[in-house]
């Protein structure tokens, strides 16, 4: 049926945009491995909210110009559901390019023109049910083009990124020439022999008359080529981390516009997210993660680095966090949950993780496939089979059975085992090398281990709510009751307010204590001797642990020693790391915490995600960000922005304190969704110009700017 509606459209009203496929923002390149697709689209900032939307599918593009839905016409849907919209057409055929558009009503019933068209081909699905995103590559050319003598350079590409170096340079005779890529500089050039595994390498280019582009050939590394390592598209190079670059043994005319480094990256667009504050090193440090996160993506899974290129969960879930909220990608993060179903790692707490990430993805994208395929088999990977009558679970209880449940294979090689923090004091056996586990003292029942269990029963209560499953609803839920009592009453000093590592020591940590504030399990009024304990130990975690210390500090709204730490120039800090000449992320906070540290790991890109959830408290409070929640804890600041990607549009936020008493926020929201603005105790409250005469915790802000003044 032709769904040709040309009598009725309202030509001065804009149309959907921001299409997506499968999350993926530009199908066209990529391969859609899921027969039934999910479609969505944001709303022009002219409309407040959806009430119907009419899509359709063609099979070409005279088809689906002339609006006939041929594969499939929805007919006009009566709802306000933009995302997550599953095809339910004529079957889609593996090789065959397909064709869509949408149109919708607004509030008022008003029609909208249908938006422009997309193109999308259907891949075969093999194990993954998610697609995969494209990859893209940019061309940097130098910041900095120095001529060290009569036949060398020095370039430096402002920024460390996974790529090679190509350049043009027409010699008259054969020779070659000699080139250092490395991440490090000593005494002004590129340091040929960096510890741990920052990295460097010289590189010999045969040059000759007949040829003008080069592109070095990098020598593979053994250790993150190994089977265990993600394999790169057999289209790309040879690539390894690099910012500068010298040539030698130059003898004809070589410029920097002929010079780049060639960089890999997972689709990416910096527009997406944006933060501006009155703190200088705020803003370095925000700009420092966001970028990590981008330059970590050549992957095209969520991987540890350079040095293995091994997807960890723990690193995995921070990378999500952080990439949710720099950009807005969820295929790398859906194909990564698909991955560590088959292909998991030895430290208890990272299967722990896997719960987390699901949680994730559900809460902002709304969407219940992944849950629905794994179902069974995340239960595995919550733990709870080594559940003691208690409610307490220990690795110690692990077996043969469940290691193969959780997708180890038979001839695995070691064990689950409790990590709490990486590295121990000690590790590689470098007594120099501090450790991160703050003097944590290891028992059969840990209280880091417990308090992560608790938080996965939470997570697949709701899960088994979401699929209708009753009888693991009441399992679910009576074994986080369980284990919240028995941490309480097993895992807490009474005496002192404050939680033990385990059972049989009476040694507190920051991690013991900071993962129960994290989730939510301190009762109230214990709430203050918890966080005053925090608040003494500093920052002795590492920059994975620093997650959840950030977690903690702001689920107990101590923003202004938030701030502090993520601000400080101590030795343990973000600042350090750039400091130190890092322009991507470290594997931990310096040399001394961890003595073979990479440059390159985006599980020290906390800020990227604490920034957006913490600081603003921007967060999707129902799954698919159909309800945000705003709840600004920007502590001392005097003025900050912010943009935050969703898949219905931009949040998009400012913040000024006036006069030191009066806080002013403009706050845009996109259309088709709400925000419940958190509000603290105030003198009075002015949204819109109107004054508030109830005193209230909250506000519902709808689309569009909102103007809101407290007065303290």
């Amino acid at each position: 049926m032709s769904c040709k509606t040309k009598n009725i459209i309202n030509k001065n009203s804009k149309s959907p945009e921001g299409l997506s496929i499968e999350y993926i923002r530009e199908p066209e390149s990529v391969l859609i491995v899921d027969k039934k697709p999910e479609f969505a689209w944001q709303l022009p900032n002219t409309v407040k909210k959806q009430s119907a939307y009419q899509l359709i599918v063609s099979s070409s593009v005279d088809n689906i110009k002339d609006y006939n839905g041929n594969i499939w016409n929805s007919g006009k849907i009566s709802e306000s559901k933009s995302i997550d919209i599953e095809f339910k057409g004529l079957p889609l055929e593996v090789g065959k390019t397909y064709f869509w558009r949408v149109k919708i009503w607004d509030e008022n019933n008003n029609e909208s023109n249908y938006s422009e068209y997309q193109s999308f081909k259907i891949g075969t699905q093999k194990s993954f049910i998610t697609s995969a995103n494209k990859f893209q590559i940019e061309k940097v050319n130098p910041v900095k083009f120095e001529k060290l003598s009569d036949n060398s350079y020095f370039l430096d590409f402002g920024k460390d990124a996974f790529a090679t170096l190509e350049f043009n340079y027409k010699s008259s005779i054969k020779d070659t020439l000699i080139v250092h890529i490395g991440e490090q500089l000593l005494k002004g050039k590129i340091n040929r022999k960096p510890k741990g595994t920052i990295r460097y390498q010289k590189i010999k280019v045969a040059v000759k008359p007949e040829q003008s582009s080069y592109s070095i050939s990098i020598k593979p590394d053994k250790r993150n080529t190994k089977s265990m390592a993600v394999k790169l598209p057999d289209s790309f190079p040879v690539i390894m981390p690099f910012r500068y670059a010298e040539i030698e043994n130059v003898s004809e005319l070589l410029q920097a516009k002929n010079v780049y480094q060639k960089a890999y990256f997972s689709y990416w667009n910096d527009n997406s997210s944006h933060f501006k504050s009155s703190n200088p090193v705020l803003n370095q440090i925000w700009d420092f993660c966001k970028y990590s996160i981008k330059a970590t993506t050549f992957a095209g899974l969520y991987v540890d680095g350079d040095r293995e290129r091994i997807p960890y969960e723990a690193d995995a879930y921070l990378n999500q966090l952080s990439h949710y909220t720099t950009d807005n990608e969820y295929a790398m993060a859906r194909q990564t949950i698909e991955y560590f179903m088959e292909q998991p790692t030895w430290p208890t707490e990272w299967q722990l993780h896997v719960a987390l990430m699901f949680y994730a993805d559900y809460m902002y994208t709304g969407n219940t496939e992944l849950i629905e395929k794994y179902y069974n088999k995340l239960k595995h990977k919550t733990l709870y089979e080594l559940a003691d009558e208690q409610g307490l679970i220990t690795s110690e209880n692990i077996t043969d059975e469940l290691m193969l449940k959780l997708g180890f294979k038979e001839n695995y090689n070691k064990l689950l085992t409790d990590i709490v923090d990486w590295p121990s004091a000690g590790w590689g056996g470098d007594p120099n090398n501090l450790g991160e586990r703050d003097g944590y003292v290891f028992k059969k029942y840990n209280t880091v281990v417990n308090a992560f269990y608790y938080q996965n029963m939470k997570i697949m209560t709701e899960f088994a709510t979401i699929l209708n499953k009753q009888k693991d609803i009441e399992d679910f839920k009576l074994r986080a009751e369980k284990s919240k009592k028995a941490i309480q009453e097993e895992l807490f000093d009474e005496k002192r307010g404050i939680y033990i590592d385990g059972v049989g020591t009476t040694h507190a940590s920051l991690h013991a204590n900071m993962l129960p504030l994290a989730f939510n399990l301190v009762p109230e009024k214990h709430k203050k001797s918890v966080v005053n304990f925090i608040k003494s130990r500093g920052m002795a975690c590492s920059v994975y642990g620093a997650q959840y210390l950030m977690d903690a500090l702001y689920n107990a709204e101590e923003a202004e020693y938030a701030l502090e730490l993520i601000t400080s120039k101590g030795d343990r800090s973000w600042y350090n790391m750039m400091r130190e000449g890092a322009t991507i992320t470290m594997e931990a906070w310096g040399y001394k915490y961890k003595n073979n540290l990479d440059w390159n790991h985006a599980w020290g890109a906390v800020p990227a995600n604490a920034i957006p959830r913490g600081m603003w408290g921007i967060t999707p409070k129902t799954p698919g960000y159909s309800i945000a929640t705003i709840n600004p804890q920007l502590g001392s600041l005097k003025t900050s922005s912010i943009i935050v990607p969703t898949l219905r549009g931009q949040i998009k936020a400012d913040y000024i304190l006036k006069d030191d008493k009066t806080k002013r926020f403009t706050i845009f929201i996109p259309s088709n969704m709400k925000a419940e603005f958190k509000v603290k105790s105030t003198v009075g409250i002015k949204v819109n110009n109107t004054l508030l005469v109830e005193n209230r915790s909250s506000i519902i802000l709808e689309p569009g700017n909102n103007i809101i003044e407290i007065f303290n």
